[in-house]
């Protein structure tokens, strides 16, 4: 089945398939379509975020603006049909995370997409160039991939007798083979041997971990992928259950039991979102506004997990920390 056809199938269908919600063919306000691959559940205070963001704008949900959303709960092969059915509704703009942007873009040249990223979106073929995107995309890029290489310098300080470290990574993600190739690099400048772990699905976890000890891992770096945020408390579980200091991305890993996490503020990469998506709907030009740099980061410490690992985290290193729970 071609392009036009899935759009023309999921356009007739849709009314059907989505009985709640704004429909942008019956509506005069502008419809936004919030297309996500995790879960409602998970990325609700990103949605509200996103939202924040567009009140920026003087955009309020139901007042002034519709929105779709779309979610393919870290399935990532439902993204072509959600993004498809949004197309076919005429939406005004697509707002994106990471997996599902590039979806959308294969299906339309003509809706504005709005999208939030880890990954360097020149890259991976999202923009032409950071300064000016052209065509119908532009967005706002974390830097979570590119300091994954600073993740991993950060759990080297913190378990500095650990000299076989292992990184769990999403192969079906956009960013894989690049966070790989940075953590290769980061690794061998550290002195460190590293092995490659993947997971695609939940029951992918305890086999990486079986690897992990088998092969005397000391330390753990999770990759950054969506599928991975949303599965931060059974990832930090792991890591206690096993005993592995480990580092991911957010405060939510930590607090449940991970012993750290460095980012970008993800929340605040969907405000950025939410404003650039009413620069849009005010009429702006998506090819000509420059990709923003989400440059807050964040780091956050749990120090009842090290104690518990036997880990000392030097008082240099935790002044350093946003956040330290203990």
């Amino acid at each position: 089945m071609n392009r036009r056809e899935i759009i023309g199938l999921l356009g007739g269908t849709a009314a059907l398939s989505w009985p709640c919600g704004v429909r942008a063919q019956q509506s005069a306000m502008p419809v936004i379509g919030f297309l996500n691959s995790a879960s409602p559940s998970e990325h609700e205070r990103f949605a509200s975020a996103f939202r924040q963001g567009l009140s920026e704008m003087g955009y309020v949900e139901g007042r002034s603006v519709g929105i779709e959303y779309r979610y393919a709960d870290n399935h990532y092969d439902r993204l072509t049909a959600l993004a498809a059915d949004l197309v076919g509704r005429q939406v005004t703009v697509i707002a994106a995370n990471t997996p599902a942007a590039p979806v959308a873009k294969a299906l339309t040249t003509t809706t504005p997409i709005v999208f939030v990223t880890a990954t360097d979106p020149v890259a991976a073929g999202l923009v032409g160039s950071l300064n000016r995107p052209g065509g119908n995309l532009t967005g706002v890029a974390l830097l979570n991939e590119e300091i994954g290489a600073k993740r991993l310098e950060l759990l080297h300080q913190v378990v500095p007798t650990a000299t076989v470290m292992a990184a769990l990574i999403n192969p079906s993600h956009p960013g894989a083979e690049f966070q790989t190739k940075d953590l290769q690099a980061a690794a061998s400048t550290l002195g460190l041997q590293i092995h490659f772990l993947q997971a695609t699905s939940e029951k992918d976890f305890d086999g990486a971990f079986a690897a992990l000890l088998d092969m005397k891992g000391g330390a753990l770096v999770i990759g950054s992928d969506g599928f991975f945020i949303d599965k931060s408390e059974q990832l930090a579980a792991l890591t206690l259950r096993h005993a592995i200091p480990a580092i991911f991305l957010y405060r939510e890993f930590v607090a449940a039991g991970g012993l750290m996490g460095y980012a970008s503020s993800l929340a605040d990469g969907y405000r950025l979102m939410g404003v650039y998506t009413g620069r849009v709907l005010k009429g702006e030009t998506p090819g000509e506004l420059p990709v923003q740099r989400a440059v807050k980061l964040q780091l956050v410490i749990n120090l009842k997990t090290a104690k518990a690992l036997g880990l000392t985290i030097p008082e240099a290193f935790l002044l350093r920390a946003d956040e330290v729970i203990e």
